[in-house]
């Protein structure tokens, strides 16, 4: 089958290639799920992974399938699967279990192993191939009214970890009532942060250089929020206009934002600095975006590709196209 992958090390290196199709014989215990790929989303982390700021094969092999972000339909099951059948839509997590005392109880994302694996980004391969097979504990169903949207389960539990880590550290103040939100960032993950924080009913608002009006903007605003770009008001006199926030997501990675996020929060705010690595299983935000925002997900995905063969034109646009929110593969028709 062909798969997108890169030389782990060496900058520049992704291409397409032949691999070995996989097959559910002899997947330990039974609980093998073979799924067809059908959307591959491609951020950040595939761009560094390209560059070669990160990233290692898995042992045996010197190349390593990029794509973490997928969607896919079930052919074929292991005898020992119950939850899943052929014919369902599904996510596959990233996070694979280490060996510390986190890994062993399912939290694979809070690991404290030095060397941790992740699908499509180190040790194991990822998703922008035309099948995977997977334990069926790594795979999430997808209702079938999510399918056109479900490529965005993935960046969307990076965000529902990050919020639900805040309120969960929040429980120490006994009684923490958080009103207003900002978000730092109006990329995908800033939108989806935005999205969320709306959906749990604060007022929120996100700050982004680009002034507006643009499609981050309105996408912002048509969920009742607030844009404001950093280039007509800093930081820290949006606060003191907007604020004080009891929560700020900060998505951009760069310090000043972060120290200037510091100093915006309120007393006994909290500050969230998200990462790559996603949370559980659940898709009830985003059920729940598509009841109260309909459509507003479906928007997102601005950038398709078809085909695993136009890999150029997918790093092409996820590096340089104006406008993306997200850019993704269609690897097989969205039936």
């Amino acid at each position: 089958m062909k798969a997108i992958a890169v030389t782990p090390g060496k900058a520049d290196t992704v291409h397409l290639r032949e691999v070995p199709t996989p097959h559910l014989n002899g997947h330990e215990n039974g609980r093998g799920v073979l799924v067809k790929v059908l959307r591959v989303g491609v951020d950040g982390t595939d761009k560094e992974i390209n560059a070669a700021e990160y990233g290692a094969a898995p042992a045996g092999d010197n190349f390593l399938i990029l794509g973490h972000e997928s969607l896919g339909q079930v052919e074929a099951v292991g005898p020992n699967v119950t939850e899943l059948k052929p014919g369902d839509y599904v996510v596959a997590t990233v996070r694979r279990p280490g060996s510390s005392i986190y890994d062993q109880i399912g939290t694979n994302d809070m690991t404290t192993d030095d060397t941790y694996y992740e699908r499509g980004i180190n040790l194991r391969h990822g998703f922008l191939a035309e099948y995977y097979v997977d334990d069926a504990d790594f795979v999430v169903k997808v209702p079938q009214g999510l399918k056109h949207v479900g490529v965005l389960l993935e960046p969307t539990t990076v965000v529902e970890k990050g919020i639900a880590q805040a309120y969960e550290i929040q429980r120490r103040l006994r009684v923490w009532r958080p009103r207003k939100a900002a978000v730092m960032g109006a990329g995908t993950i800033g939108l989806l942060a935005t999205l969320v924080l709306r959906l749990r009913g604060l007022e929120v608002t996100t700050f982004g250089l680009t002034p507006k009006p643009y499609l981050n903007s309105d996408m912002i605003e048509a969920l009742g929020a607030r844009y404001q770009s950093t280039r007509e008001l800093p930081i820290l006199e949006g606060a003191k206009k907007f604020g004080p926030f009891d929560l700020i997501f900060e998505t951009t990675g760069a310090s000043p934002v972060v120290f200037e996020s510091m100093q915006a929060l309120g007393k006994n705010g909290v500050l969230v600095l998200s990462s790559v690595t996603g949370g559980d299983r659940k898709i009830c935000h985003m059920a729940h975006a598509e009841a109260e925002y309909p459509g507003w997900l479906e928007r997102l995905l601005t950038h398709p590709v078809k085909g695993l063969e136009n890999y150029s034109e997918l790093l092409d646009k996820l590096t340089s196209a104006k406008g993306a929110i997200k850019v993704f593969c269609e690897v097989a028709p969205l039936s």
